[in-house]
Order: C-alpha cells, then structure tokens, then sequence
C-alpha cells in the first residue's frame, strides 16, 4: 500500500505516456482473447454494478465491461446520462438519482465502477449516500487533483472546452484529498505508472484502512478492458457481503501487478 501523497501538484504525463495511449486497441483484444477465462470469475447473484464512463465518452464506451458483468450474473447498468463532460448540473442532479433507482430497485447497496472522471464522480456518490454504496472501484480515477487543477493532464484542451458548463464545487471538494477524511465505503484504486492521460499518482489512495491501490501495466484509455484490472475488478465485486480484504494478485502475476 503506498504512503500517504499529501498535497502535491500533479503534472501531466510525457508526451511519450500519451503517445503509448494506442495501447488500448491491443488491450481490448487481449480482452477478448480473455473471455473464456474471466467467465470462470464467480457469479455475480443479481448483484446491482453501476458503471460510470470516462471523460468525454458515454455507455457506449463501458459496453464491454458492462456485458462481461452482465454474463456473470451482476445487474451492471450505465448512467445514461449521455457523454461525460464532468460535473454538469444534468450530471450533478442524475447520478444520485441513477444510484439511487438502482439501489431501491434491488434492495442492496451498490457497487460504483468509475473510470478515469468516472471514479471522481464516483467517490462523491459514495461520500453522499454511503448507505446506497457498497464499495467504489476507480479505473485510472484522478481523485487527487482538486476542482481548479483539473488542466493538470492531458485532456485538459478537452475539458477547457467544457469548463464554462460545470457545477459550482462543493466546498469539501476544494480540499485536498488528505483533508477530507477516509472513504465511508471499502475503495479500491486501479492504476497504471504508464498512464498517459493523468498522473498516475494523483490516482492512489492514503494507506487507510478498507482503501487499497492496485497497480497493472497498461493505458488509461484501456483500463475498463485492461485483462489484468478486469480480473482484480471481478476479484473485489465477488467478495463475500459484509466482508472486505485486500486484493491477492494471481501467483506469477508479477509483470501484470508490479509491486506498489
């Protein structure tokens, strides 16, 4: 589990990390080269996934994800809310309802996959409705970059573009992530040394407990498909209810989960 980061200002990838980014078109075929095996996870009982999509893209984009899920049993459902732009006010307003129709729908917590701005929106959700929650998985989710800092990487051209659009942030949201206290649900964050996108440091958590980091090699635009976080995704939706414990990397999976 890596130390806590405190406040630091995180610069954007190299453009050799952004460049690397067309990894993501292997990955997704390593993925399905991958599918037999992942269907080998255990079932999913109806459990009910919300998956939140990355900056910029919508349900289209976790489709894959989604439907992996799906086969194994969980009740994985999109937003759809149309593209991410960030946190418009239609995103503000419709996520809590998502979750909360998907909560009452069931009769069970639920678990937030949230992909890149996705895992963002993601632990705000978690941070409001605890109770509807019952764990968070970011993919490549930079959660430490505040509010003002978000042209910190490089989708910044992109988000400029949408700025004017977003919702005032609350005031906990312009705190660092260090002084806003741990998690109310378990937390788990995926990420890539290599991602191009965002830093790979502003997407780690404070040694805490019921917070875990896992680290895999690969892009940030191929996490949801990325075989080795689907795996450690299928790993932490499968535990028991009411239970919670660190993620145990496959033996001989060295390469696939560097250590953190």
């Amino acid at each position: 589990m890596l130390r806590e980061v405190g406040e630091q200002r995180f610069a954007a990838p190299s453009p050799t990390m952004l460049f690397m980014e067309f990894r993501t078109l292997p990955e997704f075929g390593a993925f399905m080269a991958a599918w037999p095996s992942l269907l080998t996870a255990p079932r999913g009982r109806s459990r009910p996934v919300l998956v939140l999509p990355p900056f910029g893209t919508s349900d289209r984009y976790t489709q894959p994800l989604r439907l992996l899920l799906q086969t194994l049993g969980y009740r994985a459902e999109g937003w759809e809310l149309g593209h991410n732009l960030g946190r418009t006010p239609a995103v503000v307003d419709g996520i809590p309802r998502r979750l909360l129709e998907l909560h009452d729908a069931t009769g069970m917590p639920v678990s937030i996959i949230g992909w890149s701005m996705g895992g963002v929106l993601a632990r705000e959700l978690a941070r409001e409705y605890p109770d509807a929650v019952r764990q968070v998985i970011g993919l490549g989710a930079p959660f430490r970059m505040r509010h003002h800092d978000a042209h910190r990487s490089n989708a910044s051209m992109l988000y400029e573009m949408v700025r004017g659009l977003q919702a005032e942030p609350s005031a906990s949201m312009l705190l660092h992530e260090h002084e806003r206290g741990p998690m109310p649900v378990p937390t788990t964050s995926i990420y890539s040394r290599s991602d191009g996108v965002v830093s790979w440091r502003a997407c780690v958590d404070d040694d805490r407990p019921r917070a875990e980091n896992i680290e895999v090699v690969g892009s940030h635009c191929g996490l949801g498909h990325n075989p080795a976080a689907v795996v450690a995704v299928l790993d932490r939706l499968g535990q028991p209810d009411g239970e919670w414990a660190p993620f145990a990397p496959p033996r001989g999976s060295a390469y696939l989960y560097p250590a953190a």
